[in-house]
């Protein structure tokens, strides 16, 4: 059976979250905390392995599709070395400003910065989404650190948030 790029990365993918997921299951249950500490990475490496096999069965699927083509010399992909780099300038930019703004103002901004420098919204609608989902994103993951796992997440010496 012949796998293409997909298919090669989804055994890849796979091959490793089935390795590492019976690590997951060893680690020490705490007695004091109902869902231990190997529970999100068994979620996570679980989640992993289903999406990495149905990537498989996806490109299996079209490569059996697909008509036998007589190769031809590809086109040069376009490299994108400016939007990896814009990229790595906002995560370093969002690191250095998470202790003076504070985990929910710092992570809106990086939010709204990545977005941007990923593809810049033309709309109003797109202008909107962009905020409710950085809004929306940072108040998800501050609950769900903070309020439900008891996580502290770095306030701002500027901000006090």
């Amino acid at each position: 059976m012949r796998f293409g790029r997909d298919g090669i990365a989804g055994l890849i993918g796979l091959a490793i979250s089935l390795f590492l997921l019976p690590f997951s299951f060893g680690l020490p249950r705490l007695p004091i905390v109902p869902i231990g500490p190997g529970f999100y990475p068994a979620l996570v490496l679980t989640f992993m392995a289903v999406t990495c096999a149905l990537l498989v069965l996806q490109d299996a699927l079209a490569q059996r599709r697909a008509p036998v083509a007589v190769p031809q010399a590809a086109a040069e992909p376009r490299r994108a070395y400016g939007l990896v780099a814009g990229a790595f300038v906002v995560v370093a930019a969002y690191i250095g400003l998470l202790p003076f703004l504070g985990f929910r103002i710092a992570t809106v901004l990086f939010l709204v910065a990545f977005q941007l420098g990923l593809e810049r919204p033309a709309t109003l609608r797109q202008w909107a989404v962009l905020a409710a989902l950085a809004v929306g994103t940072s108040a998800l993951a501050y609950l769900a650190f903070e309020k439900y796992l008891s996580v502290l997440l770095p306030r701002g010496t500027w901000t006090g948030w």
